[in-house]
């Protein structure tokens, strides 16, 4: 019996692997495809922009446009953040990393003034998309702010000689950028993180720790994923996390950096994105098509961007994958007190000195309703004077932290809280 589950493991591992192949085989060969549809839309520009640009030659720019956009992404895009306004003057901004480790980078976003603003980790997911996803979140935090963030690096890009990277690793990532930002910061933590920097900052409240936040923001983040479960909450409990590692996990191809590395692909997790919208993706890309055919190029630009940072994928460690669902979606052990640190519980209590703030998407289908206001609950330790929840209506997952509701309605909340400790 042992024998023949050992080679259904080995078995599937394999089968995993040569997936893995098949799509990087697949990938390059429309490579070229994509380069000279890329080429042919560039070469029609002037004819299209042109005062008498014919339906065809429009068609046609919206065909290559299509057709340039049909593969993956596995590099980081840029954040593409130049300048910022402040008050009434335009301030100039600087990447600089700040601290670095094999897995992630802690990029700070540096103005030219000398202006004192709150410094804010922004603790972005590790969920297939790279951090530039947040790239509408840092320009909105940017004129009130000192902005940070988790800027995680693609595993397949990862040397094997680096180890492994789960979810203890990542906890302990995000209270060493606190560290190197020394005392008086506060984070913000988007979707998946939220759980983890939740016991991040337990752990460094029960240590007394000098750099602990002073306020920490979760945005629609799985604290207690038995709360209103969603489709994504029922299939990492419909499935045994032996099946999880069988079925999705997969080996980085030998010709990349991270050669031989256990990986969850990013473009698996992106297909299982698409796949629970699939609908609205497919008339998305038909309106982009009918946008640019009509010569309505800002239009079609939205979407243009939106899609080429969705289809910018990195793939995720496989241990920090397996660690993710099996602790935060099948055996919830933090809302359960059950979550160890280095050996010892992670104690929710212990949080007194860090404000919290909650926020949540009424319409939001992969964390509900409830799952992140829960951590009120859970931080018994906190005065209710130092705790704030925020219920945005008519926000998805998305329009949590990006988009117009963001900047309108949630942000000013999250800046007020910032404030109201400093």
């Amino acid at each position: 019996m042992a024998l023949a589950s050992r080679r259904a493991r080995e078995h599937c591992a394999k089968a995993m692997s040569v997936l893995y192949a098949t799509y990087q085989t697949h990938a390059d060969a429309i490579y070229p495809v994509r380069e000279i549809a890329r080429w042919m839309g560039a070469g029609l520009e002037g004819v299209r922009n042109g005062a008498r640009a014919s339906s065809l030659v429009r068609a046609l720019v919206a065909v290559y446009a299509l057709l340039s956009r049909s593969g993956l992404s596995h590099r980081r895009p840029p954040f593409g953040i130049d300048s910022v306004r402040v008050g009434d003057q335009a301030v100039a901004v600087h990447e600089e990393c700040k601290d670095a480790t094999p897995f992630a980078t802690l990029l700070h976003f540096r103005k030219a003034s000398d202006l004192s603003q709150p410094p804010v980790l922004l603790v972005a997911p590790l969920s297939g998309h790279f951090a530039t996803l947040l790239r509408g979140t840092v320009e909105t935090l940017l004129p009130d702010h000192d902005v940070y963030i988790t800027d995680w690096q693609n595993a397949r890009d990862v040397s094997l000689a680096y180890g492994s990277f789960g979810f203890s690793d990542y906890v302990a990532h995000v209270i060493r950028f606190l560290e190197a930002m020394g005392p008086g910061a506060h984070v913000l933590a988007v979707c998946q993180p939220c759980v983890q920097v939740l016991a991040a900052v337990a752990i460094m409240a029960e240590a007394n720790h000098n750099a602990q936040p002073k306020s920490t923001t979760l945005m629609a983040g799985p604290i207690d994923a038995r709360v209103n479960p969603t489709r994504v909450n029922e299939l990492a409990t419909s499935h045994s996390i032996e099946w999880f590692e069988r079925n999705l996990i997969s080996t980085v191809p030998l010709r990349f950096a991270g050669a031989l590395r256990r990986v969850y692909p990013g473009f698996v997790q992106l297909a299982a994105f698409m796949s629970m919208n699939l609908e609205r993706h497919l008339k998305a890309f038909a309106d982009m098509f009918d946008d640019l055919a009509k010569g309505e190029i800002e239009k079609a630009k939205a979407t243009q961007a939106f899609y080429d940072e969705y289809f910018a994928v990195s793939d995720l460690p496989a241990d920090f994958y397996l660690d993710t669902v099996r602790i935060a979606f099948q055996e919830h052990l933090l809302p359960r007190g059950r979550l160890e640190y280095n050996g010892r519980p992670v104690e929710l209590r212990a949080i007194r000195r860090t404000a919290l703030l909650t926020v949540e998407g009424e319409r939001d289908d992969i964390c509900a309703v409830g799952q992140t206001a829960v951590a009120h609950e859970l931080c018994g330790g906190l005065k209710p004077y130092m705790k704030r929840h925020h219920m945005q209506a008519g926000v998805g997952h998305y329009g949590v932290f990006s988009g117009k509701r963001w900047a309108a309605q949630i942000y000013p909340v999250v800046r007020n809280v910032i404030l109201a400790n400093r």
